[in-house]
């Protein structure tokens, strides 16, 4: 990494730790939605209601007075709440991934606190899983899958400015370039094809800076700069969507669907209208080469365009097309069209949440017209405060990439269609209390699959997998 770039990370890893560690010790800590009881509390009691009234407009920017946060309000016992009132509250937050969108009531867990002009957020997801799975491709492994996010904001000039950084220690606990993930391909481990496993992230997911101008009531222009980033393509990542947030494990349509949540020298212009956004993105199309712990470089070769629609707070839609330029470092000559579409709702419980995403995603490639399609169904249900189940249903198309295995390609090999896999993947877990401001769970899920009958010879007809897992995750609520 260069000395720019590592003093950009330093620069933003700094608010990251004073987020986590809450500041002085003097300011509130800043308590988000439905947030698990301490020990000390009953596990009864019902969180407090996220429903108030909110505004109908941006309001002010947010100044680094929380009474000014658009959002945020101060409960009964001197906390502050993130609850985003409208879509232009929602992306000015920047909760999740990228500049990608979820619905407005979706809750983010993660640490918040103030420090003078700024306010200083951290959130994150931790995973220690051990997975087995059956069939004569099916494999077992002990990993973590995890990442980290610090991200600070303040007024700056007629706008609001956001620094981001996210890391994954995944380049290091998911050792030999892979995890275990039945007719998952993509990408490369020591120099030849990723058959039946998932590649880590990279070290640095996510380096970024964005900036918010109000230009009226109910309009924003928003602009994203990240050496390594998210361009405007698809929902919001698997990592990062509160669907998904229980799994462990990637999605077989990753590559259809969100494989661009990494991408190099990414810039993104968005123009927000009431509850309607577009967006426009110019970044290097060469997915993350399989040396995990540099930032990629390379020229702005490929483009993506996305429109969102965020037609009340439990809803959003998108739909996104791309031009990336070489993708696979495989099939160096093969250039992608890709677009998704993709629907969220969220409903906020008494006790609890439901999110839920249904998600399309198709590549083309623009040498041979080869297409390939994915499906995904996901819903997760948090209950009675401390439980969660969850499911998450694929149907993915395959290529003859799958039929070799992890061996070099043979010259002149022309990848093609060869059948649909489904995944049908039922899970729950349950959080304890073991360290303060730590959601920590234990839990099981058990993925079944249905196999085209060109990979039957070589799967089985009926393999499945089940992960053990351990979650950690920091929440704000106040110790009693």
């Amino acid at each position: 990494m260069n000395g720019f770039y590592a003093a950009l990370l330093f620069c933003f890893l700094l608010p990251a730790v004073a987020a986590a560690q809450g500041g002085n010790g003097t300011d509130p800590m800043p308590s988000m939605q439905h947030d698990p009881p301490s020990q000390h509390q009953h596990s009864q009691e019902t969180p407090r209601p996220a429903e108030k009234k909110k505004p109908d407009d941006m309001q002010d920017m947010p100044g680094m007075n929380h009474q000014q946060m658009p959002g945020m309000q101060m409960d009964e016992n001197g906390l502050m709440t993130m609850h985003p009132g409208n879509f232009l509250q929602e992306i000015v937050h920047h909760g999740t991934s990228g500049t990608s969108a979820e619905p407005n009531s979706t809750p983010v867990p993660m640490l918040m606190t103030m420090k003078g002009p700024w306010m200083l957020m951290f959130h994150a997801n931790v995973f220690l899983t051990d997975l087995q799975q059956t069939g004569p491709r099916g494999g077992d492994k002990f990993f973590s899958t995890n990442w980290l996010m610090g991200m600070a904001q303040r007024e700056l000039g007629p706008g609001v400015f956001t620094a981001r950084v996210m890391l994954s220690l995944e380049p290091a606990t998911v050792t030999r370039r892979r995890y275990p993930l039945l007719f998952q391909q993509g990408e490369t481990a020591f120099g030849v094809p990723i058959a039946d496993g998932q590649h880590p992230h990279d070290f640095i997911m996510e380096l970024a800076a964005l900036y918010d101008v109000k230009l009226g009531k109910k309009t924003l222009l928003s602009f994203y700069f990240a050496p390594m980033g998210d361009p405007a393509m698809g929902p919001t990542a698997y990592p990062h969507r509160a669907s998904a947030a229980e799994n462990p494990v990637g999605t077989l349509g990753h590559h259809q669907q969100d494989s661009t949540h990494i991408a190099d020298d990414v810039v993104t212009v968005g123009f927000t209208h009431g509850i309607v956004r577009v967006e426009a993105s110019g970044f290097h199309g060469r997915e993350p080469d399989e040396f995990r712990w540099d930032i990629d470089h390379g020229k702005l070769d490929s483009w993506s365009a996305r429109l969102t629609l965020q037609p009340g707070k439990n809803w959003s839609g998108q739909y996104s097309y791309a031009r990336i330029k070489s993708p696979e470092e495989v099939f160096p000559g093969e250039d992608q069209a890709r677009m998704t579409a993709s629907v969220m709702y969220n409903r906020p419980l008494k006790e609890g949440n439901w999110a839920n995403t249904l998600l399309w995603g198709r590549t083309r490639s623009l040498q041979d017209s080869s297409v390939f399609n994915s499906y995904l169904l996901e819903s997760a249900v948090r209950f009675r405060v401390r439980n969660y189940a969850w499911t998450r249903m694929e149907n993915a198309e395959r290529s003859s990439e799958l039929l070799l295995g992890e061996k070099p390609l043979p010259p002149n090999f022309k990848e093609s269609p060869i059948g649909r896999v489904q995944a049908f993947t039922f899970g729950y877990d349950h959080d304890f209390d073991v360290i303060p401001h730590l959601a920590s769970a234990i839990g099981l899920q058990f993925t079944a699959y249905g196999v085209a009958d060109s990979l039957k010879p070589i799967y089985g007809s009926h393999p499945s997998g089940v992960a053990f897992f351990v979650r950690l995750r920091p929440f704000s609520g106040e110790e009693r």
